[in-house]
């Protein structure tokens, strides 16, 4: 799968001319740069800048994971371009924000965790006083970096593990805390964005179906990465261009921490109308679980936009340039999970209906498992296809009961 996102964002501000020095100079994607840079940025200027749209709040957290075939696909290198930028803009932030090892819900939130105080007797007065335990964490911003995106979703699978709800809470709340007995620590305000590597292969064998509905899976942007060219000597960006380019980012976010209340021009909100219909529309099976919540991800791409171009108006070019990334990221979604449902009976089920276009009977379709399913997740998986459009039954009469034939929709 390839699509020209690269191309389509080249001309849109300081992301567009970032790009431009960068990507000829080296073997990573373009799009997986640009994701990275985004996120990193979007968590570098903190929780500060908001906007606010219905009763929603957004800030400039994003998810997002790099899908590449294979370990050459340069999923690493595309961090370390994106990275090199923030070196010399907030070195303490790259060195001590951002960090690896998503392992437990408790986990994530002990990283952003607020103080911990205790009440205690004094051994003075006899009296109960509050004592600070732990002195927390000052600095709310948080990126966590997990090169080894299947570990975390391998995690998820095991029972009683709290990490995929305190993620579901990290997107869009700055307030976490679990209900575990032995876990004391709770954060507020915090400001968590996580960029994910994987490969596709592991990704279709970790992810389960729970968190691909649950609303774990459409927090995060999904990008299809591959090895933009071979470069046997490397490359190396023009040092005056560069130090243009830092220079501009430092403004850039140093205007991003100042921002409060980001708002939305007329001519933009005209573009947002046009094209919410089509960012609304839900797509069956597993794609439209993992691409619904498109309307939120291109309104906090739109927030970057504007604040890399130190705007606290999006404007109408900054929601164009969201809505090219969100394409992207929607195409890479359909090519990852397109053909499948999130549902294992459902998935076996529409796989055979596709080998025999004259369609399967329910005794053919029990034989698919080697009758060792039964009938009731059968019927449920059926009624699953049937909804979401993916197959029709047909009725047929016969010499005894009239039989009933299941044919994949087109």
């Amino acid at each position: 799968m390839r699509t020209s996102t690269s191309d389509g964002v080249s001309k849109n501000g300081l992301a567009g001319d970032l790009l431009k020095a960068i990507a000829p100079q080296t073997e990573a994607d373009p799009t997986g740069i640009l994701l990275q840079f985004l996120v990193a940025f979007g968590n570098a200027c903190g929780r500060r800048p908001s906007l606010q749209w219905g009763r929603a709040i957004h800030h400039t957290n994003l998810f997002c994971v790099l899908v590449g075939h294979t370990a050459k696909s340069r999923k690493g290198t595309a961090w370390e371009e994106a990275a090199s930028l923030f070196g010399p803009l907030d070195s303490e932030w790259l060195e001590g924000r951002v960090q690896a090892g998503l392992s437990s819900g408790e986990g994530l939130i002990w990283a952003v965790r607020d103080a911990i105080e205790r009440e205690k007797t004094s051994k003075k007065t006899g009296k109960i006083v509050r004592v600070i335990e732990d002195s927390g964490i000052e600095d709310k911003r948080l990126l966590v970096l997990e090169e080894e995106f299947a570990s975390p979703l391998r995690v998820i699978r095991r029972e009683g593990n709290t990490l995929s709800a305190v993620i579901r809470n990290a997107w869009g709340r700055g307030n976490l805390s679990t209900l575990t007995k032995n876990s004391p620590a709770q954060a507020t305000g915090a400001h968590v964005s996580i960029i994910g590597h994987i490969t596709d292969q592991e990704l279709l064998r970790e992810l389960s179906a729970n968190e691909g509905s649950n609303g774990f899976a459409n927090r995060f942007l999904w990008v299809c990465v591959r090895r933009s060219q071979f470069l046997p000597f490397g490359g190396e960006v023009d040092a005056e261009v560069m130090k243009e380019l830092i220079t501009r980012c430092s403004k850039a976010l140093q205007f991003a921490r100042s921002a409060l209340q980001i708002s939305v021009s007329r001519q933009a909100k005209r573009l947002w109308k046009k094209k919410y219909r089509k960012l609304s529309a839900g797509a069956p099976g597993l794609l439209g679980a993992i691409t619904s919540r498109g309307e939120a991800q291109v309104l906090r791409l739109s927030m970057l936009y504007a604040l890399l171009d130190k705007s606290r108006i999006i404007e109408r070019r900054h929601l164009r340039a969201a809505l090219s990334v969100w394409r992207f990221c929607e195409d890479s979604a359909r090519h990852i999970f397109g053909g499948r449902f999130g549902d294992l009976v459902a998935d076996q089920i529409l796989a055979a209906l596709r080998e025999k276009h004259e369609g399967l009977t329910r005794t053919d379709i029990r034989e698919v498992f080697s009758r060792n399913r039964s009938e009731a997740e059968i019927s449920r998986a059926l009624q699953l296809l049937q909804e979401y459009e993916l197959a029709r039954s047909v009725r047929e009469e016969t010499a005894g009961r009239p039989s009933e034939r299941w044919i994949a929709s087109r």
